[in-house]
């Protein structure tokens, strides 16, 4: 298992590092100026010119190749001060440093995430196994059906309309905001409790079905038949034997999804005017502030590296095939 962690850690590291090279590049290929980006209107040749100086860009793109990939490991210095590692650089249009600000907004994408995981997946997971321990019953229909009419929705459209019930005609909650868990637990809870029911419910509908799909899929495996066979009741035979393996496409989506979210949850956090790391993206395009979106993208593309080792680990104990391969 210890190999097996090791290969799956180092491939990681490796196409991590090929991400920041490719995303170096593309900033540095782009027709734009970033001294005039940083500058902004009405920016003096002198003020210009020490704004090339302080970002580097007059030096070898070898040369900034090298401070950038090597200030994410040891940090870098900049006229505002040191940026401490793991450093993406500083922002051309507030002048703070991208890690800073992002550690900032990660916070609420990151318990927006956690909560409206926990509700689809036990929701999701819990109505999709009942139905195919219960296929063909009314049960299966209500669930199936339900899946399907909320599969349909999409976020951008399901949530001004709970916004619309619940906060603004009948005043039953307050709009959503985010309050640390640290600070006020409940608060936290109840602040963000509507865009975590809103982005778990899309993801519910699309759960329920697999899990139904899959558990139908591993009833119907030869050692559930011969286990059946055996004189084994439905019931252990369904925990015992089919659950297991019917968690596998389960775990692969999954970890596409968490590492999405946790990228940044950008269409919940527009509709609910949460300041995350979606809206930080969108942010960034907008004003153009390259170092800023290209942080956002690396962490982003860390998360789901992170996330893919994770998936490859529960691959690894769900099924001893994998881990053997």
């Amino acid at each position: 298992m210890l190999q097996f962690i090791l290969r799956r850690t180092v491939g990681a590291v490796v196409t991590l590092f090929l991400i920041g090279a490719a995303t170096f590049f593309l900033f540095v290929a782009a027709p734009s100026d970033y001294a005039s980006l940083a500058c902004g209107k009405d920016c003096s040749p002198a003020r210009l010119e020490d704004i090339r100086q302080a970002l580097g860009l007059n030096e070898p793109v070898a040369k900034q190749f090298w401070e950038f990939m090597s200030g994410i490991v040891v940090g870098r210095d900049f006229p505002d001060g040191h940026c401490a590692a793991p450093c993406l650089g500083q922002s051309f249009y507030s002048g703070d440093f991208v890690w800073d600000t992002i550690m900032d907004r990660f916070p609420l994408t990151l318990s927006l995430t956690a909560g409206a995981i926990v509700v689809f997946l036990v929701v999701g997971l819990g109505a999709g196994m009942l139905a195919a321990y219960r296929r063909g019953s009314m049960v299966d229909k209500v669930a199936t059906g339900t899946s399907m009419v909320l599969s349909s929705f999409q976020i951008y459209f399901l949530g001004p309309i709970v916004l619309t019930i619940l906060v603004y005609s009948t005043g039953w909650m307050e709009d959503p905001k985010y309050v640390p868990f640290t600070e006020d637990p409940v608060g936290w809870l109840v602040g963000l409790s509507i865009p975590m029911v809103v982005m778990a419910t899309i993801f519910t509908a699309q759960y329920t079905r697999m899990a139904r799909a899959s558990m139908i899929e591993q009833l119907a495996e030869e050692h559930v038949r011969t286990a059946r066979a055996k004189g084994m009741s439905k019931k252990y035979v369904f925990f015992r034997y089919a659950w297991r393996g019917s968690l596998i496409p389960i775990v692969t989506v999954l970890g596409i999804d968490i590492s999405a979210l946790l990228g940044g949850g950008v269409v919940t956090e527009l509709t609910f005017s949460l300041q995350g790391i979606g809206r930080l993206a969108v942010d960034g395009a907008v004003t153009k502030d390259l170092p800023l979106t290209m942080g956002v993208m690396l962490f982003g593309a860390f998360f789901i590296l992170v996330l893919n080792i994770l998936v490859d680990i529960v691959y690894a104990y769900i099924d001893p095939r994998v881990r053997l391969s």
